[in-house]
């Protein structure tokens, strides 16, 4: 069923022990690499704009040749361009959205374009079958999270039913730092953080595949060998260095999901510590020290070996102000300077953002959002305001039912390209929490190289404190907060209050 191969390249002889560190990430909206030292000193940074393919709603689709590969491809050129004079390449770290579907003939080429993460919607009815079969207890407390739109084994299920040519030319399947691993190294490997999110394919406790159902589900299919994130698992080959100008035998890890990776490399590591990152989507990975469980949110294994997560997602946040944005013709500083004026609530408006459906704590992919209080006094900088209020009062609901397990949420992290100062306070407010932000918050592919390093044995794990100290703590205003809490009440009676109306609706789209 899986590799035979255990052919992990652990740090030793073959991994260099000096020299740069590559990383780079590759986003829903956008990919961005950066080079650093071994001190995590940011020498260079690069960034490539693509596009979401949605055939259909509630279906996103990455093309992995002209998205995931491309970009990392012009990524990697032109940072290797500024590679100072005189100076090598360490080793080399990927991330990138997940967990996604990417069906591969047996030489690892691409036979549809990649199913990507829990926005994607399409596997309800599958879903609800795998949920039948296996039981929802047995599957949380066996894999760690329940069955949603972010799993793996309804994707895969809904491949061999709707596409039966595609499913019977497929012979591997991978996410989009495995893909780019495979790209560069030939392997074909998983890593366990990946793994434990496709549920209900992987035994969290075990730490393995879960044999029967793997071949229940997706019979005849070869399954990745897998390995941890900062595992170095092969060398850059020939071939690769003539597309993207990394010297062939430069040492890969094996990455892992964005989320992830941007945790660990903003110190989000010990038990208590959580991340928010600000995002296209608004994702939360708090650090556990044992194993804890919801039917709200996703257990996952850590990005480092003997660790594990509680973590949640929105299906939007920075989604919903680029759609603002574009909807308006005005730029993200004029919204923001505008919104910024106007006093907390935006003079009497409350959104649901599931603009995409929604993810935890709801798992609702019919959700639908909601401008709620509108009157014609409203303009384009309250409904940007009210957008970003949105986001923090989601961000509140998932730290609730993160609370419910009985996960410490004891120092907030903030990350992402959309952690700026009006959003963050926004944040702070709603939740009445105090977020920290680190130096860099340039996203996951600072984490890739971090990855890289501990890879190459030039960090530990522990390291990331001296490489991503915060400058900033965030704190929440007293008077802005108790507005908040009457707002919050709001938020979350509007859903269920709206909630038969969205399903009815969102069978017109």
């Amino acid at each position: 069923m899986t590799e035979t191969s255990s052919s992990v390249f652990r740090t030793g002889s073959t991994v260099s022990r000096t020299g740069l560190l590559l990383g780079i990430d590759i986003g829903t909206s956008s990919s961005k690499g950066v080079l650093t030292r071994p001190d995590g000193t940011l020498v260079a940074q690069a960034r490539r704009e693509h596009t979401t393919s949605t055939p259909h709603p509630g279906r996103f689709e990455h093309d992995a040749e002209e998205v995931w590969w491309a970009d990392f491809r012009s990524l990697a050129r032109e940072l290797m361009d500024r590679l100072p004079a005189g100076e090598a390449l360490a080793a080399v770290g990927v991330s990138g959205i997940g967990p996604c579907l990417l069906p591969t003939d047996a030489h690892g080429t691409p036979v549809r374009p990649a199913i990507l993460y829990g926005v994607d919607t399409r596997a309800v009815a599958e879903i609800a079958e795998q949920d039948e079969r296996y039981g929802p207890e047995n599957i949380i407390r066996r894999c760690g999270s329940p069955l949603t739109s972010q799993a793996i084994g309804p994707k895969l299920a809904w491949l061999r039913r709707h596409e039966p040519e595609v499913y019977g030319a497929t012979s591997r399947w991978y996410m989009a730092s495995s893909y780019l691993v495979h790209r560069l190294t030939g392997r074909y490997v998983l890593d366990h953080h990946s793994a434990s999110q496709c549920t209900p394919l992987y035994d969290l406790a075990a730490r393995a595949w879960i044999a029967e159902r793997c071949e229940e589900i997706a019979p005849g299919l070869r399954w990745p060998e897998l390995v941890w994130p900062s595992d170095v698992v092969g060398g850059v080959t020939p071939e690769a260095e003539a597309r993207t100008g990394i010297p062939a035998g430069t040492p890969v890890v094996a990455g892992t999901v964005d989320a992830w990776v941007e945790a660990a490399g903003v110190g989000v590591a010990a038990p208590g510590d959580l991340m928010l990152m600000y995002g296209t989507t608004m994702f939360l990975v708090g650090i556990l020290a044992k194993p804890l469980t919801s039917p709200q949110l996703w257990g996952t294994a850590g990005a480092f070996e003997g660790t594990y997560c509680l973590a949640a997602g929105m299906a939007t946040s920075g989604a919903v102000t680029g759609w603002l944005r574009d909807l308006t013709g005005t730029s993200y500083e004029q919204l923001t300077a505008e919104a910024a004026e106007l006093p907390p609530g935006a003079e009497g408006l409350v959104m649901l953002p599931y603009f995409a459906g929604e993810r935890t704590p709801l798992f609702d992919p019919d959700a639908r959002g909601l401008v709620h209080g509108l009157t014609l006094r409203h303009g384009r900088g309250h409904l940007y305001r009210a957008a970003l209020e949105a986001t923090a009062y989601g961000v509140r609901h998932n730290l609730a039912a993160m609370s419910e397990t009985g996960a410490a949420a004891d120092r907030l992290v903030a990350v992402g390209g959309g952690a700026h100062a009006l959003w963050t306070r926004i944040v702070s407010d709603v939740t009445g929490r105090a977020q920290h932000l680190p130096r860099h918050t340039i996203g996951a592919a600072y984490g890739d190289a971090f990855l890289a390093a501990v890879g190459a044995g030039l960090a530990g794990p522990g390291d990331i404190a001296h490489w991503n100290p915060t400058v900033e703590v965030i704190r929440p205003d007293a008077a802005a907060s108790a507005v908040y809490e009457e707002l919050y009440g709001l938020y979350r009676d509007l859903y269920p209050a709206t909630r038969e109306a969205a399903h009815v609706l969102a069978r017109f789209n």
